[in-house]
């Protein structure tokens, strides 16, 4: 579907969907467990829907009524052939890699639409082939084919590519018969480790990490079902809303919890660093306009910002300059380049310093005046929601920008365009 967007104000409450970070780490360890876990704060999208798809596959018993109740099924006995389908979503697809070993010796990853474009070899070949598995894959991307036993005492992973994969064998480690250690070289993303751990201590499972270089796991462990988990609000889909208010308005976001694990809650420094209004309650944050001016920020550790940033960073007066620009080509898109030429369309200026790993972001002065200008969303949910936010401030008030393929959104935010229209006025 195209979405229309025209310049508005912004008034209003809303609350902030599930983290997709946190539940798929709660299918996975509520999978390993025994009895039942009832999840509760679930909200669906087309990512959370994959993890569930690859938990029922390999055993889990899945009841969706008031709240989302999960029967684990731990990994006493193997299938002869596993086949997992991760639709478009990185993390399942890294996530649950190293987990389905535990559950057949024969295993095929396969997905649709930019998972297939997005790079396997370099994160996982190496470590599987460390644990005794045999990898394969198609020219570095999806399928991949697993085969073997895991084994493990010590294991050496590339960290630069990102902690998603290495979050699923810290996960599937502790079931091993014999201790592990994990050294980690240029970790990327580390709060999403502190996500991981903190959420396996919760089913009982121990993860010992000495400055994020170093992971010793404990082997012959179980996994217990906590009972109850609620799933708290996801920082990254409430990044652009948080960034409508300071361009447009005010907004309240509720579900948030300023001391969450989740990378992403530091949009609430890059808003602060850029003069807006930022006010922190116990489960909410309120954020309105003010003048907006130019802010550095680093963004190494929460790339998934980039597009809510370079929103803001067209809102302000003057050069912004955010680092981290290594960290987006292998997104949904090509995220560095698609900002560049999307942005582009509604008058912003982007540059890219490689050297110094910084994307340099130029504040529109003035609006301006497109006649129906079509932005191509390149089926990236972050790009539709941040053009579409951006634009709030950038448009005079009789144009206006056509988002195609809006309902991209649906991978993380399904209910993002009416969520955006409630608080616009």
């Amino acid at each position: 579907m195209n979405i229309i967007v025209r310049p508005s104000g912004i008034n209003g409450k809303t609350a902030a969907p599930c983290s997709k970070s946190v539940v798929q780490r709660v299918f996975a360890a509520a999978l390993l467990s025994g009895g039942e876990t009832v999840v509760s704060g679930y909200t669906e999208s087309d990512d959370s829907l994959a993890a569930v798809d690859i938990i029922k596959n390999l055993g889990a018993e899945v009841k969706t009524d008031e709240n989302l109740t999960i029967k684990g099924n731990p990994p006493t006995h193997k299938v002869e052939k596993l086949e997992l389908n991760c639709g478009e979503s990185g993390l399942s697809s890294r996530l649950f890699a190293p987990l389905s070993l535990l559950y057949s010796g024969n295993v095929t990853l396969n997905g649709r639409g930019s998972l297939l474009k997005r790079p396997f070899s370099g994160l996982m070949k190496s470590p599987f082939e460390q644990m005794g598995i045999a990898y394969s894959d198609t020219g570095g991307n999806l399928p991949v084919r697993l085969q073997g036993q895991l084994s493990a005492n010590e294991i050496i992973v590339d960290g630069s590519g990102g902690s998603q994969f290495l979050s699923g064998l810290l996960m599937t480690l502790p079931l091993l018969p014999n201790d592990s250690v994990v050294k980690v070289l240029n970790l990327k993303s580390k709060p999403y480790i502190d996500l991981t751990v903190n959420l396996a201590s919760k089913f009982g499972v121990v993860i010992d990490n000495d400055n994020y270089e170093t992971f010793r796991i404990a082997g012959n462990r179980h996994y217990y079902s906590c009972g109850k988990f609620n799933i708290e609000g996801d920082w990254s889909g409430a990044s652009c809303l948080l960034v409508a208010g300071a361009i447009a308005g005010t907004v309240e976001v509720t579900n948030l919890d300023y001391q969450s694990n989740q990378a992403d809650r530091k949009i609430v420094e890059a808003l602060e660093s850029a003069g807006a209004k930022v006010e922190i309650e116990t489960s909410s944050v309120k954020v309105s306009r003010n003048q907006l001016k130019a802010f550095c920020f680093d963004a190494v550790d929460s790339p998934d910002l980039f597009p809510a940033l370079v929103a803001l960073a067209a809102n302000c007066e003057g050069v912004s300059r955010i680092k981290g620009l290594s960290r987006l080509s292998h997104k949904e898109s090509d995220r560095a380049e698609t900002l560049k030429s999307e942005f582009g369309k509604i008058g912003t200026r982007i540059d890219f310093d490689e050297n110094a790993d910084l994307m340099i972001v130029k504040g529109t002065t003035g609006k301006k005046q497109p006649e129906n200008v079509a932005i191509n969303s390149h089926n990236d949910h972050r790009i539709a929601m941040s053009t579409a936010i951006g634009a709030l401030g950038l448009l005079d008030f009789d144009s206006k920008i056509i988002i195609e393929n809006a309902g991209c959104v649906n991978k993380s935010y399904p209910g993002f365009w009416k969520a955006l229209d409630m608080i616009r006025y």
